[in-house]
Formats: structure tokens, C-alpha cells, sequence
């Protein structure tokens, strides 16, 4: 596989580090240019074809860089004399690529990914593209990929529209993997946007563009600020940490009774109220190291009350509220099914027994497999002595926080390993 890195930027943001005596990509991070950062974790998976595509201040890259040779790896180099946008540039690429597909990579991003996982994801879709698509801090000032269920992109939701809608937290990262041929479809000499026009007209006519949805590092480090928090990301080792080739650790949380107020069955979005500790609870796990993936029961769906969409779409309302404040869910699982038949308005395509029904840990497994979880080194907090019961039969150590049922369930006789008020104390005696 080869990697082409868009390496053309000003950084007119990073004027106080580059004194525009360098370009935005050459800025550097903990002693090191991000451009330089990247060819290494390419490098350390295997990929040693590398094409640079550069333009201001371009032959500062080649100055440092050369023929790639004193890093381990090949770089060919793509001069534009004119700026193309984000795009314009691939129509250049073709006599450089020996394979079929290609990853494409913003000069700014500093990423610890798994490419072997995007890359089979990539082919098991049969995807003409494929984004890294992930929740950030800050959502509600960037452009939004919506997808549905199974990851085909349906469009782009431009940071600049005004959003009466609740929305999942789902950003594109400048990272993707594309097929070759793709390159044929830009048109030569002038100015082409990647995602407005480019992906854009893909999605619409109805070719094969996907989100690879994760939790691994990445972030735009375009501004001083962002440099300055990645610095002390590196340092510490959360961003290696992040890597999917590495085991995670994660925190499963119960939704109704531990993020949310017990409010009944809750089946309509304005029954949904969060918890008053739920933002600074989940921004202990944001910084923690450990995944936050919420696994809940909705047989609000089985029980006739409502669909799945509208499960989903409370969801979307969870993932804005957080988002506002600047934290985020890693992922949500949910299960819709509930055996126990009588209910009046019941669907009875619903009313069956099912693996991902806690205390079954069908949900976790699944989250096992995505994620590369160690469930030893993993907690799960809720309110029922279900949730306790589902942490044990998964292998997780437990937390039972006393919002919500509090454990009066009784539906099992289990003791958990720590008993919280709620879900902040619970996270911070974890991540203590």
C-alpha cells in the first residue's frame, strides 16, 4: 500500500512557530516536523512508498526529506504551481501509484492508526473511498459526516449550516484509503474541494463511500494550541495508547439510571435528561485512556412503544448534549429485544431471546472485536444488579452507582467491586 500526504499548507495559524520560514506541515511537534511524525507511523506498519504533494515552501520538504532514503522509506514529490484545493493535485497522481488503492493524508493530522483494520474494512465494503470518521471535542463547529448503519455516507453536514436537529458526533478526520481510479475523476489544472465537490458527487450518484468509524488517534494540529496538547499527548502515551494494535481498555456504562435520569420506559426524545454529573464524568474517561461505550437495553422497541430510529435518534440527542460541552462517546450499543411476551402494542419481531440482551454480553462482545478490548482490565458501571451481573459474566470489574434503581432491582444475587453515589464518583475512583 502507498500513502500520498497533502503537504502543501501555509499554516498561516502556525505563523508564531513556522515565522513563515517553513510550511504548516514542517511545524514542528515535540522536536519533531508532523510530516515527519507521520512517515514514521507509516513506516512502523509497513508502508515505505510514500508521495508528497507539495507547494508553499515546498522545497523546505525536500531540503529535510530527500529521497526518503535516511528514514526508510521511497518519497516521490508532486510540486503544484498553482494551488488545486484539496483535490486538484490527485489528477497528477496516476503515473505515481503501482497499486489499487492509495491513502490520502491532510498535512496537519498527527494519527496513530491501525491501517491494516481500515484497509480490511475498506475491502470488505468493496468501497471506492473510505473516511476515518471519529467523535471529537467540538462537533458542533465541524463538518459532520452522516452515515447510515452500515457506514455507507449519505452526506456531508457542513459546520456552517444551522442544525435544528439532534445529530451523532461523527467528524471527518483528512484521512482516507481510496481506490486508484478515483484520480481519473478530477479534472486537470484547476481547483478541485475533496469533500464538497469530489466525495460529493461520489455520494451522489450512488458510488461506494464509507465512514471507518474509531476511536484511535487523530487530530488536526494546525493551530498552537492543539500542538502544545499533542506534545503532552505524545509525552504521556495516550496517543500510541489509542492504537488499535494495542489491547484497550474500556469503561461500559448503562444508559437509563447512570447517564440519564430514570424516567420510565424512555422512548421520546424530550423524556431523555441527563444526569447533572454525566459531562464531567464521561470527560474523566475522555482523558482517562479508557474507551466510553455505552451498552443499554431498550425494549422500549419490543414493547411497541416506539422503533429503532427512535431509539437512535435519542441517541443523536445524547451525543449532542455531550458534545455541546465538549466530551464524547467512543460508541453506543443497544439492544431492542425483550422475550417476554403480553405486552398490548407489542412487535412480536422483537419478542425474542437474543445474545445481546444484558446480562448476555452480546454488545460487549461485538465491542471486544472492534475495538481490540481487554475485558480483564475493564469496568462496567450501571444502576441494576443487571448491569453488575453483565460485568461479571463479561469478565469486567463492576461499579454500581446508587442514581436510578440504585441495585433494588434484586434481579441477582451479585456484589459489585465498588459502590458509587453516581457516575462521577464511580469514574473517578476507576480512573484513580
Amino acid at each position: 500500500m502507498q500513502a500520498v500526504i497533502m503537504a502543501g499548507g501555509k499554516g498561516t495559524r502556525l505563523r508564531s512557530i513556522t515565522n513563515d520560514e517553513i510550511p504548516k506541515p514542517m511545524a514542528p511537534v515535540a522536536g519533531k516536523p508532523i510530516l515527519e511524525w507521520q512517515i514514521d507511523c507509516l513506516k512502523h506498519q509497513g508502508i515505505t512508498e510514500v508521495v508528497l504533494i507539495i507547494g508553499h515552501l515546498g522545497h523546505k520538504i525536500r531540503e529535510y526529506f530527500g529521497d526518503g532514503s535516511k528514514f526508510g522509506i521511497n518519497i516521490a514529490y508532486i510540486e503544484e504551481t498553482l494551488p488545486l484545493g484539496t483535490a486538484g493535485a490527485l489528477s497528477l497522481l496516476p503515473p505515481f501509484l503501482k497499486e489499487d488503492s492509495f491513502f490520502l493524508i491532510f498535512g496537519d493530522v498527527l494519527f496513530d492508526i491501525d491501517l491494516k483494520r481500515m484497509e480490511q474494512y475498506h475491502k470488505a465494503k468493496n468501497a471506492e473511498a473510505t473516511l476515518f470518521v471519529h467523535p471529537n471535542t467540538h462537533p458542533f463547529d465541524s463538518d459532520l459526516v452522516i452515515c447510515k448503519e452500515n457506514g455507507l455516507v449519505e452526506r456531508f453536514d457542513s459546520k456552517h449550516n444551522v442544525r435544528d436537529y439532534w445529530y451523532q458526533n461523527c467528524v471527518n478526520a483528512g484521512f482516507y484509503l481510496m481506490n486508484s481510479r478515483i484520480c481519473e475523476r478530477v479534472p486537470k489544472g484547476r481547483k478541485v474541494d475533496l469533500e464538497k465537490e469530489l466525495l460529493s458527487d461520489m455520494i451522489e450518484n450512488g458510488n461506494a463511500v464509507y465512514g471507518y468509524h474509531s476511536p484511535e488517534y487523530i487530530k488536526d494540529v494546525g493551530t498552537v494550541e492543539r500542538i502544545h496538547h499533542a506534545e503532552k499527548e505524545l509525552e504521556s502515551g495516550f496517543i500510541a495508547g489509542r492504537c488499535l494494535k494495542n489491547k484497550q481498555k474500556a469503561i461500559f456504562i448503562d444508559r437509563d439510571g447512570t447517564i440519564n435520569r430514570k424516567n420510565g420506559l424512555v422512548y421520546k426524545e424530550e423524556q431523555f435528561i441527563l444526569e447533572d454529573c454525566a459531562v464531567e464524568a464521561i470527560k474523566m474517561v475522555n482523558a482517562s485512556g479508557y474507551l466510553a461505550i455505552v451498552i443499554t437495553n431498550q425494549p422500549v422497541v419490543a414493547r411497541g412503544l416506539c422503533e429503532e430510529n427512535d431509539v437512535i435518534n435519542i441517541h443523536k440527542k445524547m451525543e449532542t448534549l455531550l458534545g455541546r460541552e465538549g466530551v464524547y462517546l467512543d460508541d453506543i450499543q443497544f439492544c431492542p429485544h425483550h422475550p417476554d411476551k403480553g405486552y398490548p402494542e407489542e412487535n412480536p419481531a422483537y419478542k425474542i431471546s437474543c445474545h445481546c440482551r444484558k446480562p448476555d454480553i452480546g454488545m460487549i462482545e461485538r465491542c471486544v472485536e472492534l475495538y481490540n478490548i481487554d475485558l480483564s482490565n475493564s469496568w462496567f458501571v450501571g444502576d441494576t444488579t443487571v448491569d453488575i451481573q453483565t460485568g461479571k459474566n463479561a469478565g469486567t470489574k463492576t461499579a454500581l452507582v446508587l442514581t436510578g434503581d440504585a441495585g433494588k432491582d434484586e434481579k441477582y444475587n451479585v456484589k459489585p467491586d465498588l459502590t458509587a453515589n453516581d457516575l462521577l464518583e464511580a469514574i473517578r475512583k476507576i480512573t484513580e
